[in-house]
Formats: structure tokens, C-alpha cells, sequence
């Protein structure tokens, strides 16, 4: 048995401990194996360099099954080898065969908690707790760990709106690769801050009234109408304007009616049921 400190000969008597209470820790790759097996002994060094290069962020537990047939039958292994990964006490997933290294890594790795995932997580108990700066900060370290986290950038932008600093929010908007722009956070998160921004300057909405009785085809006045109800989450009714201005005058302030609509979508979502009737209502009178 290697002397590793990540590598553990497992049976009834340490299972427990060694795979289901160490797995509310890090993963714990079980593999499952028996000497007659030779994909076993092919599979078996590739594990065992595996945990030792990835230092402690996984553990692997060794069952021989000829030795250890009740653990074997209670998990039902029909073939060897067999690798079952256990996170939180519970086994989430599992390989059958000889895999290469670069399948068995790949397996591993989708269940790793990094280090900037937990300084995440961290991050949003701070943010929680009112500890805003401190969710700031951890957020920006882990950045500095994973500077390429979409989902980080997406989350640090969401916090320093909330904070009232859009330019910055829309600079980490903007540094995001394609990908990471089309995620539904981030054109939900643009979405808010421009509508925020159409509502900075808005008229009275008496103002707007007067207008509106003055002349019923206003666009201009039919567009601030529209954001008024949509601060209010009047949301069909904001939608009701925009539907008009587009029926009135397609062509308004470079299409300012179906690009109002489309913002609107991209705030609520495709699920929400006021796009999915508007989004009709905007087809049809499109084509």
C-alpha cells in the first residue's frame, strides 16, 4: 500500500469513516478492485498518481472486493474495476473500466471545489450578513485566484451595483468572452442596469398623463409611460406601451418600441409569462 496520506485500503470496519464522514471534506474517489483483475493493476497507478498530485483535494479509497464481498454486493459492483465517487456522504457518480488518465481526471475535476469557489461561497455569507466590503474583497481574491471565472465577474458586478457603481459593474460585463456574455445572469444583470439608467432621468408620471390626454400617440411619452410602469413591475402594462409605440411607428428613435421589448425580456427572462405573450404579440406584428 502506498504510504500516501490520500490513499486509504478501505472495508466494512473503516468505510465510514474514511469514505462517507471524509467525503463531507473533499470527494472521495472509491475504486473498486480485485487481484485476478487486470484493468485493475492498469488503473490502480493512474489513481495513485492522481491523488497524490492533487494533494489532499481528493481521497482515494481502495475496496477489494474478493476481501471485502459485502461492501462489494451492497453497492452492487458487477464489473471491476469500478470507481464510485462519493461527495457529502452519498456516492454522486461512477466509471466502469480501464479508463485513460485524461477520462479518470476528468471525472475527478467536475466535482472539486476550488479555491476561489469557496472564497465564494464565503464571500455570499459575508454579503448576506451585511459585511458588504468583506464579500467585496473575498470576491476580488478569489478573481485573482480565477481570472477567467465568468461567474465570478458576473457576481462581483451584480455586488457593485447593488453598491450604485454601475460604470464598474458594466466594465466587468464588458471584459467577459462571448460565452460569458450569453450566460443569463449577465444579460439579465445588463438588462437591470440600463433599465436603471432610463430611469434615472425619467418625467413626473403627471407630467407624462398630461401629454398622453393632450396628444393619445405621443411616442416619446408613451416610452417614459413604459418605464414608469416597468419601475412599478408593471410589467404587462409597460409592455402594452412599447407594443404601441412599435404599432404606431416601427421606426422610432432607431426602433425604440422593439428594442424597449427586448431589454424588458432580457430583465424577466423567457419564462416569465408577460414575454412569452409579448414576445408573440411582437412576432406577429413583425411579420
Amino acid at each position: 500500500m502506498s504510504d500516501s496520506p490520500f490513499i486509504h485500503n478501505v472495508g466494512v470496519e473503516n468505510f465510514q469513516a474514511l469514505v462517507l464522514e471524509n467525503s463531507f471534506k473533499q470527494p472521495v474517489l472509491v475504486d473498486f478492485w480485485a487481484d485476478w483483475c487486470q484493468p485493475c493493476k492498469t488503473v490502480m497507478p493512474i489513481l495513485a498518481k492522481l491523488a497524490d498530485e492533487y494533494n489532499g483535494k481528493f481521497h482515494l479509497a481502495r475496496v477489494d472486493t474478493e476481501a471485502q464481498q459485502q461492501l462489494a454486493a451492497h453497492f452492487q459492483i458487477k464489473s471491476l474495476p469500478t470507481m464510485k465517487l462519493f461527495v457529502n456522504g452519498q456516492p454522486v457518480d461512477e466509471r466502469m473500466g480501464a479508463l485513460p488518465e485524461g477520462d479518470i481526471r476528468a471525472f475527478i475535476d467536475q466535482y472539486l471545489t476550488s479555491e476561489s469557489d469557496k472564497m465564494m461561497t464565503a464571500a455570499r455569507q459575508a454579503n448576506m450578513d451585511g459585511r458588504t466590503q468583506d464579500a467585496l474583497d473575498l470576491m476580488n481574491q478569489a478573481l485573482a485566484k480565477d481570472p477567467e471565472n465568468a461567474d465570478l465577474k458576473i457576481d462581483i458586478a451584480q455586488l457593485v451595483m447593488t453598491q450604485g457603481d454601475n460604470v464598474a459593474a458594466l466594465a466587468l460585463l464588458d471584459s467577459l468572452d462571448e460565452e460569458g456574455k450569453k450566460k443569463e445572469p449577465a444579460i439579465k444583470l445588463r438588462a437591470e442596469i440600463d433599465m436603471a439608467e432610463k430611469l434615472r432621468d425619467l418625467p413626473s408620471i403627471d407630467d407624462i398623463e398630461q401629454k398622453l390626454a393632450a396628444n393619445p400617440d405621443d411616442l416619446e411619452a408613451l416610452i417614459d409611460k413604459s418605464n414608469h410602469f416597468t419601475a412599478m413591475a408593471e410589467y404587462d402594462q409597460a409592455m402594452q406601451c412599447l407594443l404601441r409605440v412599435m404599432t404606431l411607428d416601427q421606426k422610432f428613435e432607431d426602433d425604440a418600441g422593439r428594442k424597449g421589448l427586448l431589454a424588458l425580456f432580457d430583465l424577466l427572462g423567457g419564462e416569465h409569462p408577460s414575454v412569452q405573450k409579448y414576445r408573440r404579440k411582437m412576432f406577429t406584428l413583425l411579420h
